[in-house]
């Protein structure tokens, strides 16, 4: 094997071996004894062709002369199997007296002459386990240096994929992973990103971007002293690559200007950045713990009029002059959508003239309610929605000396209110319980603490009239079917959640999401590793296409589930066994109990009707 200096083990020097070996661990940038144990490898295998394939052939080479020895492995054994492997104990101890069973005794074996095609096959071995040993050197180097900036040489461009030659492996730039416009040819130099480093059967695979947000903070950190000596904090960064790009910095030394040190002298800190992103701009925005005050800062160069938080859904609404809206949204809406990234928070963009139209729109409303509601005259009307008042609620259960205090108010009018208020209140609560009994309402949806009375008549209305047809609504259901009520998929959710609480043995209801959700399917589902046993299916749906839904609890998407299972019918529920419970539990990929034993219940119950009628 001339590449590796063996053609036979008497074929070089032994002392040149061991110099082969540190050449070849050297060019590769590996260990030379990786090299050596796949020299011994080769060797073993070249052996083995010419003592037979059947023998346990061992090679050691010595790593301080070059020695080449070859053994061959026999097993100590009490009674012989395999004769060409194993001996006996008596002639194990003839060739050493402390053997014991299951021993492993060395016999020395004459050296070899590598032939042409026995060296041809060692030299395979070697590169594949110097290959092997290089993959594994890269994979250990790199994967430790994700999140850093490398450079490197542009090797080759495959279908807009740039492969770069990092020195000591090979890395590649996806076409995603390039700003917009941007091309590089061979031998250009290219610096980028490491965001991801996979091990894989051909070898490390090391992903580059120029379009990942830290690329910039980093970048930012090599030009600016104070990013890299932790002075100065990159908070945030949003970007549109190739276009336009946000900074959020903060000092921890309030004698040094954040966004100062970010432009440094002239703008040349900034403008190294912008030159290595092919002029993408950049702003350079001083964060803030004050979400308002940090919104307003990502906005620039817009000037903001006013702003109104909602922390629990982390939305800002903004006011702006009408001329500055178009500076506020960007163009095609990207200083706006940057800002929200950079930020975190939702942005809702409104002009002033917008923002008085509606709160004018509002206050009539208001004024009408409570004119209508409380039979004032439009002037008392007024000064309640002026002094903060939303609901007729709100007007009877405050206290009689806050109310009086408005000014235009005396304690008569406050109580005299307070009186119409209650009035209505009680008013209100007969015609929703009219309305509920004409509507066949059940008294546990009624009794749904979660949920305001005008809300579950509303419900009622539109054919949902216990707590279980609650219950088996999906989250974008119940939104769909309460327009006005300003849900959100998620807290309608929750409100499904808490319907479902008594589906449950405990008293509380479970945190997992619903059976009704889109979180069934973890993944794949290895069926082998289930417990339980697999019901058996039907090749083709039983009876009417609604059968399942007639199991109270059972809604659209857990029917789906089931059918996908060959479960159509709830006769076939009804004979579930506990293996079965147990088996599609598991397959569902549930956090909790899906089949419920009532369920099996509702079944059986459906069944004895069906055979009765």
């Amino acid at each position: 094997m001339t590449d590796f200096g063996i053609e036979t083990t008497g074929g070089i020097g032994r002392l040149e071996l061991i110099r082969i070996a540190e050449s070849v661990a050297q060019e590769k940038g590996i260990d030379v004894d990786d090299v050596l144990i796949a020299m011994e490898q080769a060797i073993q295998t070249a052996a083995r062709r010419k003592y037979g394939q059947e023998h346990q052939i061992v090679a050691e080479v010595d790593r301080k002369t070059g020695e080449i020895s070859l053994f061959r492995q026999l097993e100590v054994a009490e009674e012989i199997e395999d004769p060409v492997n194993q001996l006996p104990l008596k002639d194990a101890r003839e060739k050493n007296p402390a053997a014991e069973i299951g021993d492993h005794i060395l016999e020395p074996l004459p050296p070899i002459d590598l032939g042409r095609i026995a060296a041809q096959s060692a030299k395979q071995v070697i590169v594949q386990k110097v290959r092997e040993a290089e993959r594994e050197r890269q994979y250990d180097e790199y994967k430790d240096r994700i999140g850093e900036i490398v450079v490197g040489e542009v090797k080759r461009t495959e279908y807009g994929n740039v492969l770069v030659d990092l020195g000591r492996a090979e890395a590649i730039l996806r076409r995603d992973d390039l700003q917009p416009r941007e091309t590089f040819r061979n031998k250009d130099r290219v610096r980028a990103y490491i965001y991801d480093v996979r091990a894989e059967g051909r070898g490390p695979q090391i992903f580059l971007s120029r379009t990942h947000p830290q690329f910039m903070a980093k970048l930012f950190a090599q030009e600016v002293p104070e990013i890299y000596d932790g002075i100065i904090e990159i908070m945030s960064v949003a970007r549109d690559p190739g276009s336009r790009a946000k900074i959020a910095v903060i000092s921890k030394d309030s004698g040094i200007d954040p966004v100062g040190a970010c432009v440094g002298m002239r703008g040349s800190r900034v403008q190294a950045v912008v030159n290595e992103l092919a002029g993408e701009k950049i702003d350079i925005i001083p964060w803030s713990q004050d979400p308002a005050t940090f919104v307003v800062n990502a906005l620039a160069p817009a000037e903001v009029s006013k702003v109104v938080l909602d922390e629990e859904a982390r939305r800002i609404e903004v006011i702006v002059p009408d001329e500055q809206l178009s500076l506020a949204i960007g163009r095609r809406g990207q200083n706006v959508r940057l800002a929200s990234q950079l930020t975190g928070w939702e942005i809702d963009i409104t002009t002033e003239t917008e923002d008085s139209e509606k709160r004018q729109k509002e206050f009539k409303q208001l004024t009408d309610y409570f004119t209508e509601a409380l039979n004032v005259e439009e002037v008392i009307a007024q000064l309640l929605v002026t002094e903060g008042f939303s609901t007729v609620d709100e007007v009877a259960y405050v206290e009689l000396e806050e109310l009086a205090s408005i000014q235009g108010f005396d304690e008569d009018i406050a109580e005299a209110l307070r009186e119409r208020a209650e009035n209505y209140i009680n008013e209100r609560a007969e015609a929703f319980s009219s309305e509920a009994a004409e509507l066949g309402m059940a008294d546990d949806l009624l009794a749904f603490e979660h949920l305001e009375m005008e809300t579950k008549i509303e419900l009622g209305r539109k054919g949902i009239k216990a707590l279980d047809d609650l219950a088996d609504l999906a989250g974008d259901e119940l939104v769909e079917l309460l327009p006005e009520a300003g849900l959100t998929e998620e807290s309608a959710g929750e409100l499904i959640m808490a319907a479902r609480a008594h589906w449950f043995d405990d008293d509380e209801a479970p945190a997992e999401q619903s059976a009704d959700d889109d979180d069934f399917d973890a993944g794949p589902v290895d069926e082998d590793a289930l417990e339980g046993e697999r019901p058996r299916p039907l090749d083709a749906p039983l009876g009417s296409a609604d059968d399942l839904k007639k199991i109270s609890g059972v809604g659209p998407k857990l029917e789906q589930k089931l059918n996908g299972l060959g479960i159509y019918h709830y006769s076939q529920i009804a004979a579930f066994s506990p293996e079965n419970v147990a088996w599609v539990d598991g397959y569902l990929s549930f956090k909790g109990r899906i089949i419920r034993d009532d369920w099996i219940g509702q079944a059986g119950m459906l069944m004895s009707g069906k055979e009765a009628d």
